[in-house]
């Protein structure tokens, strides 16, 4: 049966609008709600993953959370570092090592403001030759959302300048005026996930 030509118009338009009707009944796509116990992994140069610790999320008013991180002691290797104990994660060329924020801190986040979160995830690097802490070798991880979880990517910083308390606790110091993207293969550590 031979269509005319409002049916052969007719056709692409059924197809659209299927189209769009199925993608309407998929729903949208929802991102990380901060609530409940969740992973935080390393993600390693040679892709393995590290599992660092988990951080618990209790939901407030408003869009923000509490939170409590809690890193395991199985993957770190202690090491005796300029009159300190640091925990540190071995990998080929170079030592990852954490270093807990100092101060008191208001522990809540958003989804537009991770910042407490970040400063509780600070590391630095240094050879496994190499003496003593490198704190101006900081590692800062600014965290992103997407539907899985949180992926942070290393920025590069100076641990220094917390030597000292910061003026105002309330506010994070590591302010992006103080952090330097790096090249995504530049640390061992390439990334942090919290899923």
């Amino acid at each position: 049966m031979d269509q005319g030509p409002s049916m052969k118009l007719l056709s692409p338009m059924l197809a659209v609008f299927s189209l769009a009707l199925a993608l309407i009944g998929a729903g949208p796509v929802h991102a990380l709600e901060l609530s409940g116990t969740k992973a935080v992994v390393a993600i390693a140069a040679d892709g393995s993953r590290v599992e660092l610790g988990s951080v618990r999320f209790s939901p407030k008013p408003g869009g923000e959370a509490s939170f409590e991180l809690t890193m395991e002691r199985e993957p770190f290797t202690d090491h005796f570092l300029s009159m300190r104990e640091f925990k540190c994660l071995p990998g080929k060329t170079e030592l990852s090592c954490y270093v807990p924020y100092p101060y008191a801190n208001p522990r809540t986040v958003s989804l537009n403001n991770l910042a407490w979160l970040e400063h509780s995830l600070l590391f630095f690097y240094k050879t496994p030759a190499e003496f003593g802490a490198k704190l101006w070798n900081g590692i800062y991880f600014e965290l992103s959302a997407d539907a899985n979880g949180l992926t942070g990517k290393p920025q590069a910083i100076d641990l220094n300048a917390i030597s000292a308390p910061p003026k105002d606790l309330s506010q994070p110091p590591f302010r992006r005026s103080l952090r330097d993207d790096i090249p995504s293969d530049a640390r061992w550590i390439r990334a942090i996930r919290i899923e």
